[in-house]
């Protein structure tokens, strides 16, 4: 008889017997970067020749159609419908990936072949996102399987060749075909877990709000024998409003871009979560950041804010001058307890508040909107209490990933709750070289991948 351990068995099957691998190689092979020009071939055949003829061999009706913003990616379907009684979920996932790099990867690796290594995959699109989709349409075929065909609940899956660009004419996409992607709820994956031995539910996702400050004090650059000691360096004025916006411990100044107060319903699913797992990427610098918040609630469930960039005179051939100007372009990532709106105008007051009023405030504005379901909804716990059935071990909600996703779109134009599911960990270099996958958590998603699935079939499941 079918089974749920039946079904787990299948999945463990496949990846253990080196199907999954074999099918993210050729899923790496294809260099379907967003970010190079010349690759739109490569983005419609990760589309066309990999991933619709694998979902048609599922049972979906797969369409791949032109991204409504012209110069991006194209967007594919897959649609599957049992029976309009039972729950429908969307499936979400990017196939495109940042420029390759190749020139920067260390010896013996390359982006665009899988490179096993020390339990590790690499390879560009291992983390991001080829293998996270990729193991959740391969746990859904475990279940198909082990069913004789059947689900027993519906399918919709959109899989997008921009986000790497911003998720560029998604949202519209889905606006006009909100109809035909109705679900009850999102369940997909990307980003990283908290831990990479900790299985981990976000419900959402900080945005991002983008802001260059700009100090023009002249045309030219100007004499530093001549002039150094009586004009005035942009440089070093913009470090000092720059000190303004943030201490040296790394505390936000300026509180009109920080939510009011950590929610009680965040505080309360953060309570004892870990934050690591981040290899030899970064470390924690205990004491940097907001006082009296814990690493988990800094970082999801609090605002930040980053200097990205900084430039004054030509660092790469400097000459003997007092530049005439200074850039630095900063970024705030926030959570859906702040307003966007109010992000300019406090900037602007506080700026003045301290005499810069020569700092000008440029390039402004939204890049990807905060997104964020109630830890819980009970789509949420339904999916905790699976995972850790199929797992066996405690699984993490948090209510915001660390990095950015389209969630809020599907949440404004389909209403549906949002449950990703990670498969990666904060080290995987996923934007620079080197990317990789850990093949532990790897093996671990499949599973609770082919339990949830499995459990969307039987009875139990959250009501509309």
């Amino acid at each position: 008889m079918p089974s749920r351990e039946g079904a787990l068995a299948r999945a463990a099957a496949f990846f253990d017997g080196g199907g999954f691998k074999a099918l993210l190689s050729d899923l790496v092979a294809i260099p379907s970067t967003a970010q190079e020009e010349g690759r739109e071939a490569d983005l419609d055949r990760y589309l066309n020749g990999a991933i619709r003829p694998w979902l048609e061999r599922l049972g979906f009706a797969v369409q791949v159609r032109p991204n409504p913003v012209a110069g991006f990616g194209p967007i594919l379907t897959g649609i599957r419908i049992e029976d309009p009684a039972r729950p429908t979920v969307l499936l979400y996932g990017h196939g495109d990936t940042v420029r390759g790099l190749e020139d920067q990867w260390r010896q013996g690796l390359e982006p665009w072949r899988l490179i096993e290594e020390d339990g590790r995959w690499y390879g560009r699109g291992t983390a991001d996102n080829k293998g996270q989709h990729a193991l959740d349409i391969a746990a859904l075929e475990a279940v198909l399987a082990e069913r004789g065909g059947r689900l027993g609940f519906n399918v919709k899956v959109v899989l997008e060749m921009a986000e790497e660009r911003g998720s560029r004419g998604l949202r519209e996409f889905v606006a006009a075909h909100a109809r035909e992607l109705a679900a009850d709820v999102l369940i997909a994956s990307d980003g990283p877990r908290v831990e990479p031995d900790i299985p981990t539910i976000a419900t959402g996702t900080r945005g991002t709000w983008h802001f260059d400050l700009v100090l023009r004090l002249r045309p030219g650059g100007v004499h530093s024998g001549h002039w150094g000691g009586l004009t005035r360096d942009p440089a070093i004025l913009l470090a000092h409003a720059l000190t303004t916006l943030m201490d040296s411990n790394g505390r936000v100044l300026v509180r009109g871009i920080l939510p009011p107060a950590l929610p009680n319903s965040v505080r309360a699913v953060l309570d004892g979560c870990p934050v690591g797992g981040g290899g030899d990427a970064a470390t924690i610098d205990e004491g940097w950041g907001e006082p009296g918040l814990t690493s988990a609630e800094k970082i999801y469930g609090w605002n930040s804010l980053i200097v990205l960039a900084m430039i004054s005179g030509r660092p790469e051939n400097p000459v003997n001058a007092v530049a005439p100007d200074a850039r630095a372009h900063c970024q705030i990532r926030y959570t859906v307890d702040s307003d966007p709106a109010a992000f300019g105008p406090a900037i602007r007051a506080h700026l003045d508040a301290h005499g810069f009023h020569d700092v000008a405030v440029e390039n402004a504005g939204l890049r990807m909107p905060a997104s964020r379901t109630d830890p819980d909804h009970p789509w949420v716990r339904w999916a905790q209490a699976s995972m850790a059935k199929s797992l066996g071990k405690r699984v993490q909600i948090i209510p915001n990933a660390s990095g950015g996703l389209p969630g809020d779109v599907f949440v404004d134009h389909l209403g549906v709750p949002l449950v990703w599911v990670p498969h990666s960990y904060n080290g995987c270099k996923q934007h620079g070289p080197d990317e990789h996958f850990l093949i532990a958590p790897a093996r671990e998603g499949i599973l609770a991948f082919a339990g949830m699935w499995w459990d969307l079939g039987e009875a139990g499941t959250p009501k509309p």
